[in-house]
């Protein structure tokens, strides 16, 4: 095997063992987890941050799509959270969330990748050809950029609202004992 290939087929093992994790927690009851969830919602937000301020240097056009994205997935997440099932039982705090929208921002979000992808590299100025910098390509699309806002806006204001929903005074705990 070659050497140079290791580190590709590492990063896509990891890629895809993310999309898998991702995909699972779109279906069925989920504990609520916070260190987790806040977990997440930094890094979104960090990653959203830095796409942001990427997005206001290289012009209004993508900080529009940003500031579009950001609307669009904060109304999902307001939908997803209004359709997501919110438990306490003695096993602790749980959620179920809304499968087919967290579903659709995450295949939304993994076909823009994987089109920009196949565009950047199969194009004639494709991506091994661009230099070092090729990576910047994905931030020169609006349409990529909107996505990437929509995914970070729907999953940090769903994992917001699933944090403010469970709160432990906010979900009665049923009485283990059943009265006879």
């Amino acid at each position: 095997m070659d050497p140079k290939l290791i580190a590709p087929i590492l990063i896509a093992a990891l890629v895809i063992w993310g999309i898998v994790r991702r995909l699972r927690r779109t279906f069925g009851r989920q504990p609520v987890q916070p260190a987790r969830i806040w977990l997440r919602i930094g890094i979104l937000t960090l990653a959203g941050g830095l796409i942001a301020a990427t997005s206001v240097m290289r012009g209004a056009q993508l900080l529009e799509a940003l500031v579009a994205g950001l609307a669009g997935g904060a109304a999902l997440a307001y939908v997803g959270l209004r359709h997501t099932r919110f438990e306490a039982t003695p096993e602790g705090r749980f959620y179920t969330p809304h499968t087919y929208i967290g579903l659709a921002v995450t295949v939304l979000f993994l076909g823009r990748m994987a089109y920009r992808f196949l565009d950047l590299s199969n194009g004639p100025n494709g991506m091994f050809a661009a230099g070092p910098n090729a990576a910047a390509a994905y931030q020169r699309s609006p349409l990529t950029v909107g996505i990437f806002a929509v995914l970070v806006g729907y999953y940090v204001l769903f994992y917001a609202g699933v944090l403010l929903r469970t709160r432990a005074s906010e979900l009665p705990v049923p009485n283990p004992v059943a009265p006879e």
